[in-house]
């Protein structure tokens, strides 16, 4: 159970990041090229001695680090686009294409609870979240967040390969670098900071909290976690959300939310203590570097 804590607890790292985002009011790119740059604080330490060797690895990595430049673009254009629900809603189809696709790419046993708890716990998002805001712009929305879900069920699986030679820190830090020139292509000079001043050291401590920190216990987790498994762990992050709103910027939560909220805490409990073959028997080899 301690690698299913460590996925629960990087899923619900990463829903803390409204603490640092809200408060510095940067754009959408900027704050996503902050939060790259963070991750890509340890890579000097890692570059020595990184199995850049291992082929299959390494291009797992470099699909890691294009998927997440593609994830991070899509999801907050569906944000900035509208209804911020619907984003959220179609993003998190992830989980179940996580559950569909691990055992036909990776191999990995089929888990019934995770495909049950799948569209579960997404009926459970969408009570906490409520019905979407009467606003333009719906059928686009949807659009850009299932295609950002299809990029983070790519990074899912990407880590899981990479995680075969690369440590959890180095798969988390040494792929942002490569996303950060992408968002850098993508949104051009509208990603950068103006000026080095409170706001930028805000969001740059959240990429370490949220991003690093977060992102490792993920990593490390999944390494020793099924993929379909840990996707459903990973609505932690907007149920941790909602409860941040909740607490700390006074956004409403109905009795309804409250209930869809224990919903996705029970699916993702009963997916986590489904039966398994031992963890040495279905885990990839231990990363050493």
């Amino acid at each position: 159970m301690r690698h299913f804590a460590m996925v629960a607890a990087g899923a619900t790292l990463w829903g803390c990041w409204s603490l640092f985002l809200r408060p510095a009011g940067l754009s959408w790119a900027q704050n996503a090229f902050l939060a790259l740059v963070a991750m890509s604080l340890p890579v000097p330490l890692l570059l020595r001695g990184a199995p850049f060797h291992d082929r299959r690895a390494t291009v797992a990595l470099l699909v890691v680090a294009l998927a997440d430049a593609a994830n991070i673009s899509l999801f907050f254009a569906a944000m900035k686009r509208g209804p911020v629900s619907v984003a959220v809603l179609t993003h998190y189809l992830a989980p179940l294409l996580l559950a569909l696709a691990a055992p036909w790419m990776l191999g990995e046993k089929r888990s019934v609870r995770a495909l049950v708890a799948a569209p579960v716990t997404l009926a459970g998002l969408v009570m906490l979240i409520g019905r979407p805001d009467a606003e333009g712009g719906t059928g686009m929305t949807a659009a850009l967040g299932a295609g950002s879900a299809l990029f983070f069920a790519a990074i899912v699986l990407g880590t899981k390969a990479a995680t075969r030679a690369y440590s959890p820190l180095a798969v988390a830090s040494l792929h942002a670098p490569v996303s950060a020139g992408v968002l850098l292509l993508i949104a051009g000079t509208d990603a950068l900071p103006t000026a080095l001043d409170s706001a930028t050291l805000q969001v740059l401590a959240g990429g370490a909290v949220c991003g690093l920190a977060g992102t490792c216990l993920f990593n490390a987790g999944l390494s020793r976690v099924p993929t379909a498994a840990a996707g459903a762990l990973t609505y932690l992050e907007p149920l941790t959300a909602s409860l941040v709103g909740w607490a700390v910027f006074s956004e409403a939560l109905t009795p309804v939310g409250v209930a869809g909220g224990l919903l996705v805490l029970a699916a993702g409990v009963w997916v986590a203590s489904e039966r398994r073959a031992p963890a040495s028997s279905m885990a990839l080899p231990s990363a050493t570097s």
